[in-house]
């Protein structure tokens, strides 16, 4: 008889292995960093890291799969929010969040070294972005619809620059303070006023 397999089990393993390997790879490096040295930290079998996972670069990836399904899980929640301001702010709250864990920019440096050498982690990379993107772009345009977002903006133009803000926050936010209300802060200031850009 086959073996059948618990969805609910299978999730679990891997986000336990996923999660252990983020710490490594954000401490240790992808390239130092080795399936028994994940085992370890999740607490299986040196061997499970690979029944689980069909290399380490998968094991690396799975973090920016989920991602990619937390990103269009922020989208649909902020999509039907009435002001469409307050909409992006509680966008930016929800993506600026993980720059609060003290891994993030190590882990966003080692992303960054992976992404030319792996096409799949660039691609889930890309979708992800152009997820939230269109989904900014959404809300920045109906702002300036309602006139809650400065009418000079482009909308595209203008979410671009949000996302590049709060992806700023990975890598220079002082790792002892919340980066959240400063991004909160800049995003309002940038999306509410006008001005001469050149």
């Amino acid at each position: 008889m086959a073996r059948t397999t618990d969805p609910e089990r299978t999730r679990a393993r891997r986000a336990a292995i996923r999660d252990a390997a983020a710490v490594l790879f954000a401490t240790k490096g992808f390239d130092t960093t080795t399936a028994a040295d994940i085992a370890r930290a999740a607490g299986i079998s040196a061997g499970s890291v690979f029944y689980w996972f069909p290399d380490k670069a998968a094991v690396f990836r799975e973090i920016f799969v989920q991602d990619l399904a937390d990103s269009h899980a922020i989208v649909a929640r902020h999509a039907d929010v009435a002001d469409p301001l307050e909409a992006v702010l509680g966008m930016v709250d929800e993506l600026g969040a993980p720059a609060r864990d003290p891994y993030a920019g190590n882990l966003v440096v080692e992303l960054i070294r992976r992404l030319g050498h792996d096409e799949e982690l660039a691609a889930i990379v890309t979708e992800s972005t152009a997820v939230v993107h269109t989904g900014l772009t959404a809300l920045v345009r109906r702002g300036r619809d309602d006139g809650v977002v400065a009418a000079d903006l482009d909308p595209a133009e203008a979410a671009g620059w949000v996302q590049t803000i709060v992806d700023g926050a990975f890598l220079s936010a002082d790792p002892s303070r919340d980066p959240v209300p400063m991004l909160r802060r800049i995003v309002t200031a940038f999306l509410t006023s006008g001005g001469d850009t050149r």
